[in-house]
């Protein structure tokens, strides 16, 4: 089983098997697709080109800088930048910071993705039960594991588990559950994708308070709709 690792005391969230490195990002506000009837677009562009790997966030959401995002994965030993691994975040908030990553009780949507080599360990240990816990516990082996471990997350729900086969061989899951922290229920949703040989790992975060998930739904959903790897269609 991969491991789960503890970084924060929210998230047992990992880059587990993630060869380090950052590959060029490239974020775009495309041409007249997406603009409104005033002419203002409504949605940033985001690709890792190298990986073709694609998705959109609502223009007015802010793009953390690289190099915080950088730091602070490298702060809680989950990598950093060097060749091999591709991320992007972005905030809703109007005080925008990575720190909303690993943070509970967010009034706004934060959104964090990643996409990163796997060594051959993680490859051989990869399956949709572990890319279902790659950010926080949701099966119910994992569950069981981390609240003897003292995970603080309870009243676990689970609101979608779905298995995804795409082009090429591409596979993954999307989940979406809830977990009550110090009495604030939260919402999360992840797409966690991998290539025909499990060599890769593609990976799409969106949380926030189960009221802000409810109010945002349209706009998440867009996001998560969005995420593809491989051309876009």
């Amino acid at each position: 089983m991969v491991e789960v690792t503890p970084v924060t005391k929210r998230a047992f969230r990992s880059t587990r098997g993630l060869v380090g490195g950052l590959t060029l990002l490239f974020v775009a506000v495309i041409g007249m697709t997406g603009l409104t009837a005033c002419g203002a677009p409504q949605y940033t562009y985001v690709a890792d080109s190298a990986a073709g790997t694609y998705y959109k966030v609502p223009y007015e959401w802010h793009q953390i800088a690289q190099r915080d995002v950088s730091a602070a994965l490298k702060a809680a030993g989950s990598g950093g930048s060097g060749p091999g691994i591709w991320f992007a975040a972005f905030d809703a908030s109007s005080a925008p910071t990575f720190n909303h990553n690993d943070a509970i009780n967010l009034s706004q949507p934060f959104v964090f993705a990643q996409v990163g080599h796997l060594t051959s360990t993680a490859s051989n240990e990869l399956s949709y039960d572990a890319m279902r816990d790659l950010w926080l516990p949701v099966t119910s082996s994992t569950r069981q594991t981390v609240s003897s471990q003292g995970f603080p997350g309870t009243n676990f729900m689970q609101l979608r588990d779905q298995t995804i086969t795409a082009s090429q061989g591409v596979h993954g899951v999307r989940e979406t559950f809830q977990y009550t922290f110090s009495g604030v229920t939260d919402t999360f949703d992840e797409e966690v994708l991998t290539n025909a040989d499990s060599t890769m790992i593609y990976s799409l975060e969106v949380h926030c308070t189960n009221t802000c998930y409810s109010h945002n739904q349209n706009d998440i959903n867009t996001i998560m709709s969005s995420f593809t790897v491989g051309s876009p269609t």
